[in-house]
């Protein structure tokens, strides 16, 4: 795969659906991008895909939902892969609010600020009823922006986790099972080095307390932005994650390297 691509959505319960996508890492392999629907009475998008891959994300969101049925979308952060339609949704879904924190607000404003009748601000530890069910916010052991609040569906047992249990992978898969026990293991701790590398210099007991945090939500579902469905894998994620800490630090091609990637693309 030598370009963002778009898959077809899927069903990851009776009433989540996801929006699949991959982006190509050169050198490392490749990442799922994905969003979600969650069909509650009022309906929630999370996050909105990758910028070059906007006009197919559109097309694939209303396959599974028309976009002005949309209540909330829930912008797990501010990253490009996850505000790829923003706008286009904005506009698509005139009632929609978007769920995000403080900094969320304050980093779009950087740039293009959201208007702020349009904004709901929910921090780690608060919720939010979406109708006949309760979303609460959490902040993942894992993540590379500071305005990060992944969340926890009590109705479905899923945790959106935003870039927490991510994967580097050398080909799709269509679950985390599927990638095999060695390959998830692999592919967790190279993209926790590249995500998050202030893993290395975690205090282990309070990494290990966030873990626990996960751990005590029982969830049976793992939806994170970056890696394929898991489905009773919660344990598994957890013990790849926490290996992280200790494993080797990712460090980037230098020039060198990247000269000689330009080369072999080039023929």
């Amino acid at each position: 795969m030598d370009k963002p691509t778009m898959f077809e959505p899927y069903q990851a319960a009776a009433d989540i659906d996801i929006i699949p996508s991959y982006f190509p890492i050169p050198g490392l392999g490749i990442v799922p991008v994905n969003a979600f629907v969650l069909k509650a009475a009022q309906p929630v998008l999370v996050d909105t895909g990758l910028v070059p891959l906007s006009d197919e994300f559109m097309e694939k969101l209303s396959s599974v939902i028309d976009p002005a049925d949309l209540h909330w979308l829930w912008l797990t952060h501010t990253d490009q892969d996850h505000i790829g339609s923003l706008w286009r949704v904005l506009e698509a879904a005139p009632k929609l609010r978007v769920i995000t924190t403080y900094l969320g607000v304050g980093k779009m404003s950087l740039f293009k600020p959201l208007p702020m009748d349009r904004i709901y601000l929910l921090n780690p530890g608060q919720s939010i009823d979406v109708g006949a069910r309760v979303l609460t916010a959490i902040k993942p052991p894992s993540y590379d922006a500071p305005e990060t609040p992944g969340f926890y569906d009590p109705k479905t047992a899923a945790f959106f986790s935003s870039d927490c249990f991510g994967a580097l992978m050398s080909e799709p898969a269509d679950s985390a099972a599927g990638m095999g026990a060695e390959n998830l293991q692999k592919g967790m701790i190279s993209w926790a080095t590249l995500d998050a590398p202030w893993l290395h210099t975690v205090d282990r007991t309070l990494f290990d307390k966030s873990l626990n945090r996960i751990r005590k939500l029982s969830a049976k579902l793992i939806l994170s932005a970056h890696l394929p469905i898991a489905l009773d894998m919660t344990e598994e994620l957890i013990e790849n994650l926490g290996a992280a800490p200790e494993a080797q630090p990712f460090v980037g091609p230098d020039q060198k390297a990247l000269e000689a990637m330009l080369a072999e693309m080039t023929g």
